[in-house]
């Protein structure tokens, strides 16, 4: 039975949420987030917590809880701010833009080899920039997501998880918010590429291999060999995305 957890957010009562333990790990802390804000729990101009403390408090990976912030904000109800953080709104602000993700959704087989096309122009470029920017905060969680797939590689969900906070992680740590902006956009279809090739014989030991050689020379910092092991990696991706073994592939 999951424990109720509190978040204390300044200039509100206290909020108390369930730990998550469903696949569709966003959408429930989407429903508690906005269930707290019709029940006047959260207020407008309440501060969210950080992106870690709701994870942590939630019980689930930062991933998840970038997708459901990025949800709330899709539906008008919270405002994020640079350097600031994540507020509720007054209700007034309208959610006006559509994100990448919903638009690759469409025509899934196609567009999946597409998205591996905007990941070969991106991340290779995103990984030598974190070898010269990123801290040594940034390698521990970077290295949190590689020892969190080695314990899940027979649950495909947590593993995708720690997959995605690895790319994110390796993103936050190039060190330009556009950047992230981008990658967290199209995470959701990120998602659902890494649930197709999952069960591709092989597959998840060859991601790690990669993850491990991009983690070393980003740590070393080897911008020209980290860009050339997630070129690597995403030559990988490709390769299982068009595998018979494919969910999906025909």
């Amino acid at each position: 039975m999951a424990l109720p957890l509190v978040i204390w957010n300044e200039g509100a009562e206290k909020t108390v949420y369930q730990a998550i333990q469903t696949s569709r790990l966003y959408e429930q802390i989407v429903q508690q987030i906005e269930n707290s804000i019709i029940k006047g729990l959260l207020k407008p101009g309440d501060q969210l917590p950080s992106e870690r403390e709701l994870a942590l408090q939630f019980g689930v990976s930062r991933t998840a809880v970038r997708e459901a912030v990025k949800t709330l904000r899709e539906k008008g109800l919270v405002e994020a701010f640079s350097g600031r953080g994540t507020f509720v709104t007054d209700g007034t602000s309208q959610a006006t833009r559509q994100s990448l993700d919903r638009m690759i959704r469409i025509g899934q087989t196609e567009s999946f080899m597409n998205l591996v096309e905007v990941r070969e122009i991106l991340e290779p470029h995103i990984a030598a920039m974190a070898a010269v920017r990123a801290s040594e905060q940034d390698f521990a969680a970077m290295s949190e997501a590689i020892q969190a797939m080695d314990k899940s590689n027979s649950e495909p969900e947590a593993f995708i998880e720690a997959d995605l906070d690895f790319h994110l992680a390796l993103a936050e740590a190039a060190g330009n918010p556009l950047i992230l902006s981008l990658i967290d956009s199209i995470v959701g279809v990120l998602r659902e590429q890494r649930l197709r090739i999952f069960k591709v014989k092989g597959g998840p030991e060859r991601g790690q291999f990669h993850h491990r050689r991009i983690l070393e020379a980003v740590r070393e910092r080897r911008a020209d060999d980290a860009r050339e092991s997630m070129r690597a990696h995403l030559q990988q991706v490709r390769e299982d995305s068009q595998a018979p073994g494919a969910i999906g592939e025909r």
